[in-house]
């Protein structure tokens, strides 16, 4: 950590996120408004109005949150189907020389639904390779359209929100299909244009071109399973791998519309790579410049929608207030991975690496231990993840801050729209724990705070933790969950309980060595982390948008002397503290069980 060139960098970060900040979130109004002006509307209104009127949407007419719930899961649901058909039969396709060049076969049933309710939820948890599973067509048609699809439902569903906490005696939180619409013509499309640009000018690939086949320096020989005559793996009486030796004297080099699905990627806080190695991968992320931009793009609308809070509520000072909670933690989730991968592993050092070396096991040389602890902490603070190195290589209290990033509810700026919701959450419960602390009705905004609001809170909070622990927990007494890791001990468990807190989470970022499409075609790990993904999104964007319409209804009351205010530094201080107070009672003692322990163990030059 005493790298100047790092902290330069941070202040640089930080300085660019506080730059677009404000100029995005005013942006986020007019879009956010359905009567707004922006000046994309000479080239974009027209299409605006052909889209409703070939949709039979009425713009005019606003739902109640009911209407606008069931608008919302309807859509999720259709989206959901036809990526699930079209990646199910992509070798069926027709132009399958231009759009599935490699003659990639259809995905297995159970890999087919995992990867659309993967993307339908902007989780992206990837249990397959890119490159070496998907078509064009299906990286295109379903995969990257649902990186469009999943971000503007978030950010729908935080307007709803908003929307509720705004307004006083309505019946109505907005218009779903306006809301997708706007964000997607006037918000998403726009920017991925232009910063999918920047990437190709960064050196990242898209064409259409088949895969290019180079031949090596010099062949080597590697170790790999038998396979039959079918193409399944060959084991043992006992289970063991059979092994041939198989020798290499060439490389696939991957090609494809890389750069337009990396844009939205990153935009709209998805993360689920092109290719299996993601943001590490040359064509991926080529050059620090392109990593930077990565970085900013995905804290870029979370960032702005804490300004188009205090816009929309008119009070200024509780958006910034908000973004501030954000970015301390995130300040803190950053120093503490950067300082634990600087310091490196003991057992490394005493092989003969030098301290000053730090922990470079599973990181991009190109960008470092800084640029690998930054990009880690934003991406599952953000819940993108997409990974610029991998998590499973990190030291125990280096992977400690993105797995509790996640488990905070992903509240830390957050994925686009839902960090804000989840914020507003963990807001409504410190202004009631302010309330009780006082004796009086808790307030927010001039709304009190009654039971039936605070009994919403607590359900999308116990559906957080309760899907987590339980799944968790099922795996590891399970022969399928024990049989898909890649260690034992409490790494082995850190990777159980990162896979079901970043499904529920719905950031998708992994401990790598965790298998969960094994070759054997057992589906309890496809299955149960598709079922993980739906439960964290829609289970909880239910009670949060009735607490919407529940809060629209209340009429605003005066400010009194006894009010709590909801803008300064006690209310940025109890924010903060019933984010990790609800996140430390509730995970503790299974983070305790893993990387705790792990760390414990590491210095005491021992893996178990």
């Amino acid at each position: 950590m005493n790298s100047m060139n790092g902290w330069l960098q941070f202040a640089l970060y930080v300085g660019a996120l506080l730059l677009i900040t404000k100029p995005l979130g005013v942006y986020l109004v007019r879009v956010l408004d359905a009567r707004g002006r922006t000046w994309l509307d000479p080239l974009l209104k027209p299409i605006e109005r052909l889209t409703y009127r070939l949709s039979g949407i009425n713009p005019e007419r606003e739902q109640d949150w009911v209407g606008y719930t069931v608008s919302m899961l309807l859509f999720s649901l259709a989206g959901m189907l036809f990526t699930y058909l079209v990646l199910r039969f992509q070798d069926r396709i027709p132009l399958q020389g231009l759009l599935n060049p490699q003659k990639f076969p259809g995905l297995t049933p159970q890999l087919a639904f995992n990867t659309a309710a993967s993307f339908t939820t902007n989780t992206n948890w990837q249990n397959y390779g890119g490159e070496s599973t998907m078509s064009y067509f299906s990286q295109m048609a379903a995969l990257a359209l649902h990186n469009f699809t999943s971000a503007a439902v978030g950010i729908a569903v935080a307007a709803a929100l908003v929307r509720g906490i705004a307004r006083q005696s309505a019946k109505t939180v907005g218009n779903f299909w306006v809301d997708t619409v706007r964000v997607t013509y006037y918000l998403l499309a726009p920017i991925c244009l232009v910063l999918a640009l920047a990437l190709v000018s960064q050196g990242m690939i898209q064409n259409f071109k088949p895969y290019t086949v180079a031949k090596t320096l010099e062949p080597y020989v590697t170790s790999v399973q038998k396979t039959d005559d079918a193409g399944k793996p060959v084991s043992t009486p006992d289970g063991r791998p059979v092994m041939v030796a198989q020798t290499v004297d060439s490389q696939t080099i991957v090609q494809g519309p890389m750069a337009s699905q990396v844009a939205i990627k990153m935009l709209g806080t998805n993360g689920g790579g092109y290719t299996n190695a993601n943001a590490a991968h040359p064509f991926e992320n080529p050059t620090p410049l392109s990593n930077f931009l990565q970085m900013l793009a995905i804290f870029a609308i979370p960032s702005a929608l804490t300004y188009y809070l205090g816009r929309s509520v008119g009070n200024q000072r509780h958006g910034w207030a908000v973004w501030a909670a954000m970015f301390i933690m995130f300040v803190a989730g950053v120093l503490v991975s950067w300082k634990s991968e600087a310091a490196g592993n003991p057992i490394h050092q005493a092989m003969g690496v030098a301290a000053a070396d730090g922990n470079m096991e599973g990181k991009e040389v190109r960008f470092g231990i800084f640029n690998s602890a930054l990009f880690a902490t934003v991406t599952t603070d953000a819940s993108c993840g997409a990974v610029n190195a991998m998590h499973d290589s990190f030291t125990p209290l280096g992977g400690l801050v993105p797995l509790f990033n996640i488990e905070t509810g992903e509240v830390i700026f957050g994925g686009v729209g839902a960090g804000l919701y989840g914020m507003l959450i963990f807001v409504v419960l410190a202004v009631f724990i302010a309330g009780l602390m006082v004796g009086r009705t808790p307030e927010y905004l001039g709304k009190k705070i009654e039971s039936y609001d605070v009994k919403l809170v607590m359900l999308v909070l116990m559906v957080l933790s309760t899907t987590i622990l339980g799944f968790t927990a099922w795996a590891c007494v399970s022969d399928w969950g024990l049989a898909g890791l890649g260690n034992s001990g409490p790494h082995g468990f850190s990777e159980i309980l990162y896979a079901f807190s970043s499904c529920v989470g719905n950031n998708g970022s992994a401990f790598g060595g965790l298998t969960g499409n094994p070759a054997d075609g057992n589906p309890h790990w496809n299955t149960t982390l598709a079922l993980a993904m739906l439960i964290g999104r829609f289970l909880m964007i239910v009670p949060i948008l009735a607490l919407a319409g529940n809060l629209a209804g209340k009429r605003l009351i005066p400010i009194s002397a006894g009010t709590f205010r909801v803008e300064g530094l006690t209310f940025v201080v109890l924010l903060i503290g019933t984010v990790l107070l609800v996140g430390a009672l509730t995970f503790l003692p299974a983070l305790a069980l893993g990387p705790v322990i792990e760390h414990f163990l590491m210095n005491a030059g021992t893996l178990s």
